[in-house]
């Protein structure tokens, strides 16, 4: 089968069971909305009936009464809709909506009940809150319906000033505007407050619907102008080609605004200025009159008068900058001479008592000025400025003072202030003048030390620097106190500034460096190659500055090192010897000594025989013993013997045999001994007995041998005996510090 012929064939199907379908449904009606209906007059209300179970129903609308409809219907299949647009009042019924299929017929009813209440409520106030006057609030609702379900509340911040419920009958149906009314008289307290119109619709209906409405206004209370005063500068009685400044305030609220005026010959009022303050320049006679000053705002205004007479202007002279003035030496002083109620004055000026003016006039319409620059002591006078005017004349006088307090005083100390140390404080005060005037104070913090005039000084003309000098002895209490020098220049009858300078100056203390103390370690005494750390310390403000030297053998210092330690980290012999530690800061020094010891064992030890280690009978022979790299040494001499060792009597290491005999013949020995060690040297002296062929008799050989060995033995002998140790042994550091 084609499939176009299949599809046609289904199509047909479904519309017979569709049909089959609707014929087994029941016949019905329904009613949207479903509920009955509140409607604002004003709006648009759609009522839809529809059927189901017949195809083509067909509809009718009525009231209950039999009222016309008073909206459209729209019929569209199986839907009938009434539409009232506007609500009005003829739309309050209950509708019936008719369905007929066929031989049935079905009906379905709804109700539709208006109301209006589509605005907030209005407040009106019968004039603005003014304090202390009556006022009534009405509140407002309008085009309100049913009204006789209306409540309406005033409140005033929270509290409840009237209720009304309107339950009269309605004799008629219509929207009515409804009012509440109340009086109160307003307080300044009230400003800011809120005032609340409530208004409550009561419908007994769904929540959809707005049943209560509010309006809410904040209270703004005023206060009408008053005390309004005007003050006026210089005065009310003036001259031509003066000015005044008139100044009027009023109070109220909201601030009043101010408005100036002129009364007029007629009564009426002309109108000057806006503000606050009315200034008029170069006045005329006929400024004259009677000036209104009127604070205005919206509750009211206020007003107040002042009557200004202004005169004929009257030839005068004034002198500035005033009838005594005080003038520093070294400044430039300008005296101006002025006129009023003259066109063309002539000037001149001179000293009372005739001197030469020594200054520069100028001058220029109806001013004249004599400067002095610079002010000197030739200034100082009574000055006349004399004034023509035609056939008038006019003097003015002004005396000028002169005096001279240029700068600020100075402190200067005699020297750094150290604890203990008495100082001198000198406070100058450079080129004063008067000087019997002055007077200067020394304090130290608060407390005055000590003060000084000069009155001796009274018939002085001369600038001078004038000081005051006091001796104290500062510790290191002071140290942060504030030392002042005040001067003070005690002219009353004349104005100046300023009166009175001062310096102020720090104090700080220093002390000077002591109790220094050194500290050796491990010891002032110690082997070679050890190390050892110097460690100084000194008391002083501020802190000392440590200094290392060593003392040489000339008594002079060779520095060494600036840090408080000084370390010497292998010691040899000739570090030994005398440091220095030095404490030194701006008030003075210090310095305190150690003396170093570096022992070393004995070594390098010789031990000789002069002439020869081999001499005859009668020689003389000197046994040397020396020890050259250590100093502290002890140097024992003596023979060795199968009896026991004989100690030698030796003079700086030497022992010296005179005529050698058979029995000095043997070993003798060298002991060096030092603290941390010994070293023996020993030799053998041969001793050889006289031969009869001998050509030289032993009187011929020490006669020979006497320039060479006689002198030098004798001075060692001599120089040494007090020093030799009687039991034969002797000590080369006494040896060395002979410089033997």
């Amino acid at each position: 089968m084609p499939r176009k012929t299949v599809v046609v064939v289904i199509f047909v199907a479904l519309n017979v069971l569709g049909k089959v379908f609707a014929a087994s449904q029941a016949f019905k009606v329904e009613m949207s909305p479903e509920d009955d209906i509140l409607a604002q007059i004003g709006d648009s209300v759609s009522v839809t009936c529809s059927t189901t179970g017949c195809e083509s129903p067909s509809f009718s609308w009525r009231t209950q009464i039999d009222s016309p409809l008073s909206g459209k219907v729209r019929n569209e299949g199986t839907k009938s809709t009434l539409v009232m647009d506007p609500v009005g009042f003829d739309n309050e019924h209950s509708y019936l909506c008719t369905a007929t299929c066929g031989s049935e017929k079905l009906e379905r009813g709804i109700k539709v009940d208006i109301y209006s209440f589509s605005k907030d409520p209005v407040i009106h106030l019968s004039s603005p809150l003014e304090v202390g006057k009556l006022v009534t609030v009405k509140c407002l609702v309008p085009d309100v319906y049913p009204y006789d379900r209306l409540e309406m509340d005033l409140l005033k911040d929270g509290h409840l000033l009237k209720n009304h419920e309107f339950l009269e009958d309605m004799d008629r149906n219509s929207l009515e505007t409804k009012s509440l009314e109340v009086n109160f008289t307003p307080v300044i307290e009230d400003t800011g407050k809120n005032l609340v119109c409530k208004a409550t619709l009561h419908i007994d209906k769904t929540d959809t619907v707005p049943t209560e409405r509010k309006t809410t206004k904040e209270l703004q209370v005023y206060i009408s102008p008053k005390n309004t005063a005007i003050s006026v500068s210089p005065s009310t009685s003036l001259q031509e080609g003066d000015s005044v400044t008139m100044t009027c305030s009023s109070e109220g609220l909201p601030a009043p605004e101010i408005y100036w005026s002129k009364k007029l010959d007629n009564g009426n009022l002309q109108l000057l200025s806006d503000n606050v303050t009315l200034t008029l320049i170069a006045m005329r006679m006929e400024d004259s009159g009677i000036y209104v000053c009127e604070g205005v705002n919206l509750i009211g205004k206020n007003r107040k008068e002042v009557e200004l007479i202004v005169q004929e202007k009257l030839f005068a002279v004034e002198i500035s900058p005033g009838s005594q003035i005080a003038a520093q030496i070294g400044d430039s002083v300008v005296l101006t001479c002025s006129t009023t109620g003259c066109n063309s004055p002539s000037f001149s000026w001179r000293t009372q008592i005739g001197s030469p003016l020594t200054g520069n006039v100028r001058n220029e319409g109806t001013k004249s000025t004599l400067t002095f620059s610079p002010v000197s002591f030739e200034n100082k006078h009574s000055y006349l400025c004399t004034v023509n005017c035609g056939h008038k004349k006019m003097e003015k006088e002004v005396k000028v003072e002169i005096y001279s307090f240029p700068r600020d005083p100075e402190i200067e100390m005699s020297d750094l202030l150290v604890n203990g140390n008495p100082v001198t404080v000198i406070c100058r005060v450079p080129d004063v003048y008067p000087l019997d005037r002055l007077e200067i104070e020394l304090l130290k913090e608060d407390s005055i030390i000590t003060n000084k005039g000069f009155l001796e000084d009274m018939n002085k003309q001369s600038l001078e620097t004038k000081s005051l000098e006091m001796t104290f002895t500062p510790t290191t209490k002071d140290t942060g106190k504030v030392l002042v020098c005040r001067a003070k220049l005690n002219i009353s009858e004349i104005e100046f500034e300023p009166k009175q300078r001062q310096s102020t100056q720090t104090l700080y203390v220093n002390v000077a460096p002591r109790h220094p103390t050194i500290l050796a370690y491990p010891s002032s005494t110690i082997e070679e190659g050890s190390f050892v750390n110097l460690t100084c310390s000194s008391d002083g403000l501020p802190v000392p500055k440590i200094l290392w030297s060593k003392q040489l053998s000339n008594g002079d210092l060779q520095p060494l090192s600036e840090n408080a330690t000084f370390t010497i980290m292998s010691t040899k012999l000739e570090d030994s010897g005398i440091y220095v530690c030095e404490g030194i800061n701006q008030a003075g020094k210090t310095r305190a000594e150690v003396k170093l010891v570096i022992h070393a064992a004995p070594k390098d030890i010789q031990l000789t025989a002069f002439p020869s280690e081999s001499v005859k009978e009668g020689d003389t022979v000197i046994i040397s013993c020396t020890c050259g790299n250590v100093t502290e040494t002890w140097i024992i001499l003596k023979k060795k013997a199968e009896t026991g060792d004989k100690m030698l009597k030796s003079i700086g290491g030497n022992y010296t045999i005179h005529q050698a005999q058979l029995e000095d013949a043997g070993v003798y020995e060298c002991e060096s001994k030092t603290e941390v060690g010994s070293q023996l040297r020993s030799i053998t002296l041969d001793v050889k007995g006289k031969e009869n062929n001998n050509y030289f008799s032993p009187e011929l050989l020490v006669l020979y041998c006497a320039p060479f060995l006689i002198i030098p033995a004798i001075g060692m002998i001599i120089y040494f005996a007090r020093k030799a140790n009687m039991k034969g042994s002797y000590s080369l550091v006494e040896a060395q510090k002979a410089k033997v």
